[in-house]
């Protein structure tokens, strides 16, 4: 593999100048400069990124830390985050908690060890456990989707109370008025958030949620399949089920045809992500889209801009989605 030095040598020029082509430290004359990575490219020369990161303090690396990324909403945040580094010339350098609050904790610590030039970070439910770590933090921060308490720094989510709202009122003004509600577990902040949103729907409609309606279960079809199962065991069964997300709404979906209800005709089910599978359940779902690519490449944008000296105030924004009414929802 060719060198610095044997490039300067073939140039005719000092490794200094093949450096300072290479990291823009320095002017040099338009011919010499052609005339260098002409030969970097001739002599396969690849350039130590360490080095460079060392000598300029940059890595052009991206941190990100986020719970899970099995989950499909993350993976279309990861894409999205990836697709705007990549124009921008940066890497990302991926720490997944796996759903493990500590092991994200570990990972995050880790991974601010490391030369990032910033982190974007999805705290989720360890919001409190990553506080501590982030407060120390001399990189720039942008935290995805939750905010965490304390921690003052930029915020781009997407508006899952409006998510919660816009999924039960599409049910109300179907006609229904038994509305139950399958969420994730009790300290996970989007369930928390999209279930406000439903309250405040069902309190415009002068409805309540009785306590039985409302159940929490693990995030996947198979906790969505278990809790539907339990809804329609009731005495008095919901007639429609805004599910918290689309995984939790396929669950459901399976348990109301082993239970041998007809969805839509007994019971309606509206999920909260629009995932691609969606569009190709049987019946096909009306669910909420969420922005999520384009959530990753704000968060990334927002961050290269801190990185390169951005100092407008901080952002708080949060992204709306639309709901999408397909074959699994119908009037009472």
């Amino acid at each position: 593999m060719a060198t610095m030095k044997q490039v300067a040598e073939r140039v005719g020029v000092s490794t200094s100048t093949v450096s300072h082509v290479i990291n823009g430290t320095r002017a040099v004359s338009e011919a010499v400069r052609r005339q260098v990575l002409a030969t970097i490219e001739e002599m396969g020369y690849i350039p130590n990124a360490m080095a460079r990161s060392l000598k300029n303090d940059k890595s052009h690396t991206i941190g990100v830390s986020i719970p899970d990324n099995t989950h499909p909403c993350f993976a279309e945040l990861l894409r999205g985050i990836e697709d705007a580094a990549f124009e921008v010339g940066y890497n990302i350098m991926l720490c997944n908690g796996y759903g493990d609050v500590q092991r994200q904790a570990t990972h995050l610590r880790s991974l601010t060890e490391k030369r990032i030039d910033g982190l974007i970070l999805v705290a989720g439910s360890a919001r409190d456990e990553l506080a501590p770590l982030l407060a120390s933090q001399r990189v720039p921060i942008v935290l995805a989707d939750h905010e965490v308490p304390a921690v003052d720094t930029d915020f781009i989510g997407l508006d899952h109370e409006a998510t919660g709202h816009a999924a039960t009122r599409h049910l109300i003004e179907l006609g229904h008025r038994r509305i139950a509600c399958v969420a994730g577990p009790r300290a996970e902040p989007h369930s928390l958030e999209r279930i406000a949103g439903l309250r405040r729907a069902l309190l415009d409609a002068g409805l309540s949620l009785p306590a039985a309606y409302l159940v929490h279960a693990t995030p996947d079809c198979a906790g969505g399949h278990d809790a539907v199962q339990g809804l329609l065991a009731l005495d008095t069964p919901p007639t429609a089920v805004f599910a918290c997300n689309d995984l939790m709404a396929l669950g459901g979906l399976c348990a109301a045809q082993e239970a041998g209800v007809a969805v839509p005709g007994q019971l309606s089910v509206v999920g909260g992500d629009d995932l691609g599978m969606a569009a190709f359940a049987t019946p096909r779902l009306s669910s909420v889209t969420q922005p999520t690519h384009a959530l990753g490449r704000q968060l990334t944008e927002l961050l290269v801009g801190r990185i390169r000296g951005d100092a407008r105030p901080r952002m708080r924004r949060r992204l709306q989605g639309s709901l999408v009414v397909r074959q699994s929802t119908a009037p009472v």
